[in-house]
């Protein structure tokens, strides 16, 4: 380790950084539904328009299966996130509800619960017993632990409406790249293809390297990964596209 990455490593742990990161850590991330609602806008509107060409439409079937996808795709999407994100808020109220009932008819099980969760983590005789206490002195702290410890979920979790929209947005943005060449050059159709497909190719490289920063892992590798996965999944659908008409003579 350097003496720059160590004295980094230093600053990342003082009084004020460590608080900080703590407070933030509570606080839910929607650079995940971000990210996510990038990548499959991207993949699956770049697929119909691949499809679309492999199948011989002309730009304005594209377009509007372009478009049709896009919306119709995106929402459906932005709904499931938006149910996904409820079900995990109403399913810890759920279990909110039914540790504090416990706790009023069964103080001393429930105090024997907690006791054991950090037996578990190592703690014994003395210095457990005043775990056990100050935990169980405050109501919504046992609660709270109760329902990360016992049930193993997450209290702060995202906002159903927020990672929605979050979802749906990013899914429009990125969507609507591979259908612009399309809607905005007045040119051959193969030649507004080649633009779809570099422009797209582009969006899923820099979509890879913010999935790459949002995870930690190695960004140029992560914009590969993802530029290939983007990749298969348009080789595949202009396959599907072409043998379909030729099948069908469309």
């Amino acid at each position: 380790m350097t003496n720059q990455e160590d004295d980094k490593l230093k600053a990342e742990h003082n009084k004020e950084a460590i608080k900080s990161r703590v407070i933030n850590k509570k606080n839910y991330s929607y650079m995940g539904d971000a990210v996510l609602g990038s990548i499959d806008g991207c993949v699956t509107t770049f697929a119909v328009v691949a499809g679309s060409m492999g199948g011989g439409f002309t730009a304005g079937v594209i377009i509007v299966l372009g478009f049709a996808n896009l919306l119709a795709d995106g929402f459906s999407m932005a709904v499931s996130n938006y149910m996904r994100s409820r079900s995990d808020r109403e399913e810890v109220e759920s279990a909110r509800k039914d540790e504090e009932e416990q706790i009023d008819k069964i103080p001393e099980g429930e105090k024997q619960e907690i006791r054991e969760i950090f037996k578990n983590k190592g703690f014994s005789g003395e210095t457990l017993e005043k775990v056990v206490e100050g935990i169980t002195s405050d109501k919504k702290l046992w609660v709270n632990t109760m329902i990360t410890e016992e049930l193993g979920l997450q209290i702060e979790g995202p906002r159903p409406r927020r990672a929605a929209l979050t979802t749906f947005s990013a899914f429009l943005f990125t969507g609507l790249i591979p259908i612009l060449p399309f809607v905005l050059f007045q040119r051959e159709l193969s030649t507004q293809f080649v633009i779809s497909i570099i422009a797209t190719g582009i969006t899923f490289w820099v979509i890879g390297m913010v999935k790459g920063v949002v995870l930690k892992r190695p960004i140029l590798w992560s914009g590969i990964f993802t530029f290939l996965i983007g990749s298969g999944a348009a080789v595949l659908a202009f396959l599907v596209g072409y043998f379909i008409s030729q099948i069908y003579g469309v």
